[in-house]
């Protein structure tokens, strides 16, 4: 199956006229991918490499039938751009955009809770679930469709876990950026839970960095609710607190969020913690021959 994507996702990106919107949207046709409108305010009756371009993601969804949104959205449009895909209807929205502000996001946090509509992001690398669709920023060709879920908040270090897995002989059921700026959409519990219910989906590799708590809850809920193999990754491990570590939210603070703490609480809910990341592949090839 896969999570998120499949071969019948219908997509529409925002912001498709941008430079952007352009690039990406070319690579996601390339690669398959059934992106069925775009939306750009103003520029709606045109078309953009063959896809029909709105006015609004209201007008979109309701001629085409789009169900998940993508957004290449400069950041003091994205929010209002989040929240007009989810009073549309879409049941996935995927935001690529980085620097959103923080009080926009807290904004788009109350204004989702009333919607069903569900948000990776921002600031995501995107989702892929090979062989059937991509919506996202990543390279499409070193992806390999397979049965390992991965979760990160590093589009790079997603991209080299892939290269990992696949060189281990394994593919991807789904990889997904769920986004490196402090207020993000999905977590990685809410993820954890559709891999668990998965039927393609025999293990997951979770990639973390240091900042935050969701690493730490992740842990708590797996410990009582995940039965596949699970490995995590924290990077981050010699980073000073109080400095910025790439990301926004990737920063220790109020003795908060270090990468230490965090591999403990993982090692003690029964995850396998890889300290060094040039063995994310093979740690996770000898998890699963020693589970079966």
């Amino acid at each position: 199956m896969s999570i998120i994507l499949d071969s019948s996702s219908r997509i529409v990106v925002q912001g498709i006229t941008g430079k952007e919107g352009q690039f990406h949207t070319a690579q996601m046709l390339e690669y398959g991918t059934q992106v069925v409108a775009g939306v750009t305010p103003g520029k709606g009756g045109n078309t953009e490499q063959g896809v029909p371009v709105f006015n609004t993601v209201h007008d979109a969804v309701k001629k085409t039938g789009a169900n998940i949104s993508i957004l290449f959205v400069p950041p003091p449009f994205a929010a209002d751009g989040i929240m007009e895909a989810a009073a549309a209807g879409v049941e996935w929205i995927i935001c690529v955009t980085e620097g959103i502000p923080v009080q926009d996001m807290i904004q788009v946090k109350s204004f989702l809770k009333d919607t069903s509509a569900k948000l990776i992001g921002p600031n995501s690398p995107g989702v892929i679930s090979p062989g059937k669709s991509k919506a996202g920023i990543m390279p499409g060709f070193i992806h390999q469709e397979g049965s390992i879920g991965i979760l990160s908040r590093s589009g790079t270090l997603t991209y080299e876990a892939v290269a990992q897995v696949v060189e281990e002989g394994f593919g991807q059921s789904t990889a997904v950026g769920i986004g490196g700026d402090p207020i993000i959409g999905s977590r990685y519990i809410d993820l954890l839970r559709l891999f668990e219910e998965d039927d393609q989906t025999e293990a997951v590799l979770m990639i973390g960095e240091i900042g935050g708590t969701a690493e730490e809850e992740a842990a708590e809920w797996a410990k009582e609710h995940f039965s596949k193999p699970l490995a995590a990754f924290i990077a981050g491990q010699t980073a000073p607190p109080g400095k910025r570590m790439g990301h926004a939210g990737a920063i220790i603070s109020g003795g908060k969020g270090k990468a230490s703490d965090k591999m403990k609480q993982l090692q003690e809910a029964g995850i396998c913690v890889i300290e060094n990341p040039a063995l994310m592949g093979k740690t996770l090839h000898d998890l699963i021959k020693e589970r079966k």
